[in-house]
């Protein structure tokens, strides 16, 4: 009651097999070339390496030989009135704005995650990996951001603080 043409069609299941896989090589490949050439920055203003620490990050302004400090988060007694509890820091990175930046991030303990979502930002802090982020921001302020992985007790209290000058 069969018909043995019907479940025989072996040249019709490798069409359909191979096709799509060659679909989408095609897109693929074009896709890779834009992706590779979105990260790279020929030339940026200013290059500061990220690192992460257990509870607080270190900022270094490799252009300008040796600028190095520390962000801690404020304790709730130095808070001035209309500070945000929990994502103040005691020195925040100042950056310009209308200018390209490249962000160096990494990790000295643990996976850290440098993030702050008003700028459309996140890149993971890796020990031994240094990571890179290219941004240019549009508009001055204070952005604020904070570790968003969870790399142990209180990591939730390694706020960023960005500010952004003309």
């Amino acid at each position: 009651l069969t018909n043995t043409n019907i479940t025989d069609a072996q040249e019709m299941e490798t069409i359909w097999t191979i096709l799509p896989a060659i679909i989408l090589i095609l897109i693929a490949l074009p896709s890779l070339r834009i992706l590779y050439m979105m990260d790279e920055v020929n030339n940026p203003s200013f290059t500061i390496k990220s690192i992460g620490h257990q509870w607080y990050w270190t900022y270094e302004y490799t252009d300008y030989g040796g600028l190095i400090f520390n962000s801690y988060m404020l304790p709730p007694l130095f808070l001035n009135p209309g500070d945000l509890r929990l994502l103040e820091v005691d020195n925040r990175v100042v950056l310009p704005i209308e200018a390209p930046v490249r962000m160096m991030i990494t990790s000295q303990d643990v996976l850290h995650s440098w993030t702050i979502p008003t700028l459309g930002l996140k890149t993971d802090a890796v020990p031994g990996r240094l990571n890179q982020t290219v941004f240019t921001a549009t508009r001055p302020g204070v952005y604020y951001g904070q570790c968003s992985e969870i790399c142990g007790a209180n990591h939730s209290f390694m706020p960023i603080v960005a500010e952004l000058i003309p």
